[in-house]
C-alpha cells in the first residue's frame, strides 16, 4: 500500500492509550499528516495514559464540521481564517495560535519535477494536473493563484483534476491519475515520496502566504489535555518537528 494511500486509509492516530487516561481529539489539515504524528509521539512520552486521536481532511471541510457540533477539541488548520472565524461565532476557547506556514510544490512520481518549470505543465505531454479542491481546500486555492499569476490558468484549466484536501490531492500524482501536482512541501519530503522523485518548490510570491493556525474548540475547553497540547506546540521540541516537515515556523 503506498504511503499517501495509508495516509487517507488510517484517519486516526492512537499513540497511546490507557483505561484512566484523558482523551483528545484533534481535527488536523492533510498537509500536517505525517508531523502531526511525529507531534503525538513526541508528546505522548510525558502522556503515556492518555488517548489521542487525529483526524485529517480539508480545513474548510473541519471549519462546517465544528460548526454543526463536531466534537473536535483541537482544530489545526492550513488557513489560519478558519480558526478565526470560530472564534468570532464563539465556537473556540482560545485564541487563534499560529504554528507554521506552509509551502507549495510541484511535485511528480514519474519525473523529477526538479527540473521542471510551471511553464513545462502547459506541455502536451502533461495531460492531467493535481490540485486541492479550491473551494475549501487552502492549498488549492494557492494553486489556482499560482496557475493564474503565472499565466497558465487558461491553458491548463481543462487539465485539472481535484483531490478533496492535499493528501488526496498527493495521492492522484502518486497513482498516476496525474501526471504531477501541485501539493504541500511536507508530504513531499516523506522520505517515501522522496524517493519517488524531487520537487519544484513554488515561490512564495505567486500566492497568498499560507498561514495556518489552531485554536481550542468550544468542544474542547474543559479538556485539560487540549490545554497542555496547545502549551506542548510552543516547546522547541514541536517547533523541532514542524521545521523537519518543511514547515516554516513563526516567531517565538
Amino acid at each position: 500500500m503506498s504511503v499517501i494511500r495509508l495516509l487517507l486509509v488510517c484517519l486516526a492516530c492512537l499513540p497511546a492509550a490507557g483505561a484512566h487516561g484523558a482523551r483528545l481529539s484533534i481535527a488536523a489539515a492533510a498537509d500536517l499528516k505525517f508531523a502531526m504524528e511525529d507531534l503525538i509521539a513526541t508528546f505522548g512520552k510525558d502522556h503515556p495514559a492518555d488517548t489521542l486521536a487525529a483526524t485529517y481532511g480539508s480545513s474548510g471541510a473541519f471549519y462546517a464540521q465544528i460548526r454543526q457540533g463536531a466534537p473536535f477539541d483541537l482544530f489545526f488548520s492550513a488557513d489560519s481564517s478558519y480558526p478565526a472565524k470560530l472564534l468570532q461565532e464563539g465556537m473556540a476557547a482560545s485564541a487563534v495560535k499560529p504554528y507554521a506556514t506552509g509551502r507549495l510544490v510541484l511535485w511528480s512520481a514519474r519525473r523529477d519535477a526538479s527540473r521542471m518549470t510551471l511553464a513545462d505543465l502547459a506541455e502536451p505531454s502533461i495531460e492531467r494536473i493535481a490540485i486541492a479542491n479550491p473551494k475549501h481546500a487552502p492549498y488549492g486555492r494557492c494553486a489556482a493563484e499560482v496557475l493564474h499569476k503565472a499565466g497558465l490558468w487558461d491553458r491548463v484549466q481543462p487539465k485539472l483534476v481535484y483531490g478533496e484536501n492535499i493528501a488526496q490531492t498527493a495521492q492522484l500524482v502518486e497513482t498516476g491519475n496525474a501526471e504531477v501536482g501541485l501539493i504541500a512541501l511536507s508530504l513531499a519530503r516523506h522520505p517515501e515520496m522522496a524517493r519517488r522523485g524531487g520537487y519544484l518548490l513554488i515561490p512564495e510570491n505567486l500566492h497568498t502566504p499560507l498561514e495556518q493556525g489552531f485554536i481550542i474548540t468550544r468542544h474542547g475547553k474543559d479538556n485539560l489535555l487540549a490545554a497542555s497540547f496547545a502549551a506542548f506546540m510552543e516547546t522547541p521540541a514541536a517547533r523541532e518537528v514542524l521545521g523537519r516537515h518543511g514547515f516554516t515556523l513563526p516567531a517565538r
